[in-house]
């Protein structure tokens, strides 16, 4: 083996120790290059693996069973809901909708079963006389930030979700209406024609309404008895509010939630009162026990009746075209400055603990317009949504009222109010409490079992007292 070169250095000789450093530097500077390099391999496989984890997430996440609970209280509807799911479920892979149908007597038991255990249903139907009870009480789902989101007041009337806004008595929706009913002045045409009365216009006054019912209110065998009466009405809500409402009043100071009635309110009742006690243009309630309520103006014995809208479906199939009919906008009173319906919506509302708010929120708006057709509503019922309110088979010609139909519409599309409130059916006097609280208090006026004072007196006493009891 050959020494090293140990001359003294020359042009293209090195020296031992230097070629040492030199080739350690080369050593240690490719190392730190093949470090580098597998350093960047690993993040680049790290980056790929992150990216591919993510991706399946979101896949994961898109395609995820999304299962729905949704209660209603229409046995009647149960095909329909049916076709409802089923086209839903198709536009939505993955989305299952489960319907539950209560009966109306056993729904509210059972729904408020449910809120206790914690277990509403995803979507509900929800009635506007607990709105605002349920919404205090933290059942019910906020909607602004959908709606405030969302194209809702471009398919739908935001008149009617105002409605039920104003019904909860605070600032935010809790509710998604599908169906609005309001109150009409139903009148007989036969009645009218006969007696040579003109019938009643848009803009009919309270003095055009009585001077009608006098000329309606007819003895045809001249015994002595009324065999026709001008109008009909007693102490239920939906025959004294939308007078109420007519003359610009108002039932509830809503700064003390306490039964107030402003003068034009009590001038509305009075003058309904009046229409029976001093007109003789209307019967006592006492009078009328042997009718149910909606057949006193069926059978003919009233000219004229203001009741709710969904009777125009109770009218089409009892009455058939043994009677013409039609129906008219409530009178305005002196005071009534615009022209304010009484009315109210049908609803669905979402569960506040829902898992699936998003996909609740959709579904809801589905089932209540895009999903559904005008078939559907009971007639008299009007659509939330303005595509199958404004359809032409709403006011069909063929079917009674006609083209009169379209006051509904009008309505819908307009300024209403109502005098729901917590505690609404049991003050008001509703369904079985109807000998109760401002029906009975109505009613024990027209029957003469009290004068106006003296009954409005005890009456306000009660009212409040059931008030207080829900507003500390």
């Amino acid at each position: 083996m050959q020494p090293l070169a140990t001359k003294k250095s020359k042009r293209g000789i090195r020296c031992p120790t230097i070629f040492n450093r030199l080739q350690a530097r080369h050593l240690i500077h490719k190392g730190v290059k093949a470090m580098k390099k597998l350093l960047m391999v690993l993040i680049v496989l790290l980056s790929l693996g992150l990216l591919f984890a993510a991706g399946k997430t979101e896949s994961k996440a898109e395609t995820e069973a999304v299962e729905l609970e949704w209660w209603t209280w229409d046995p009647d509807m149960l095909e329909q809901n049916q076709q409802i799911i089923s086209a839903f479920e198709a536009a939505n892979p993955g989305v299952t909708i489960n319907n539950t149908i209560v009966g109306t007597k056993e729904y509210w038991t059972k729904i408020r079963i449910q809120a206790n255990q914690n277990k509403l249903p995803d979507v509900f139907t929800m009635s506007s006389g607990y709105i605002e009870e349920w919404a205090k009480a933290g059942l019910l789902y906020n909607l602004d930030s959908f709606i405030e989101s969302d194209d809702t007041f471009t398919n739908f009337y935001q008149s009617i979700f105002d409605s039920s806004r104003e019904i909860s008595n605070t600032d935010s929706y809790y509710s998604i209406p599908f169906a609005l009913v309001t109150t009409v002045l139903y009148y007989n045409k036969d009645a009218f024609d006969a007696a040579g009365v003109a019938y009643p216009s848009d803009d009919w006054t309270w003095d055009d309404f009585k001077k009608a019912a006098k000329l309606l209110t007819i003895d045809k065998n001249g015994d002595g008895k009324t065999d026709q009466w001008g109008h009909w009405f007693y102490g239920r809500y939906a025959h004294i509010e939308p007078w109420v409402y007519a003359n610009n009043g108002k039932l509830i100071d809503k700064n003390t939630m306490q039964f107030n009635p402003d003068k034009n309110a009590m001038d509305a009742i009075k003058m309904l009162t009046d229409l029976v006690l001093m007109d003789k243009v209307a019967p006592p309630q006492k009078d009328m026990t042997s009718f149910q309520q909606q057949d006193v103006f069926s059978q003919g014995v009233a000219a004229m009746w203001v009741d709710g809208s969904w009777f125009v479906d109770t009218l089409r199939k009892n009455v058939g075209d043994d009677m013409r009919w039609g129906i008219a906008r409530v009178p305005s009173g002196p005071e009534g400055v615009s022209k304010v319906t009484y009315g109210w919506p049908d609803s669905y509302a979402l569960a506040p603990n829902t898992k699936h708010p998003e996909m609740a929120w959709k579904f809801a708006k589905y089932v209540s317009g895009e999903g559904i057709s005008l078939d559907v509503y009971m007639a008299g019922k009007i659509p939330s949504a303005k595509s199958l309110a404004e359809d032409p088979l709403f006011a069909d010609p063929n079917n009674q009222p006609g083209e009169e139909m379209n006051l509904l519409i009008k309505q819908a599309s307009g300024p209403m109010t109502t005098s729901y409130t917590m505690g609404w059916s049991e003050w008001r006097g509703y369904g079985g409490s109807e000998s109760l609280g401002l029906n009975g208090t109505i009613d024990a006026i027209i029957n003469s079992h009290m004068g106006f004072d003296e009954a409005f007196r005890k009456g306000t006493e009660n009212i409040n007292s059931v008030l207080k009891r829900y507003y500390k």
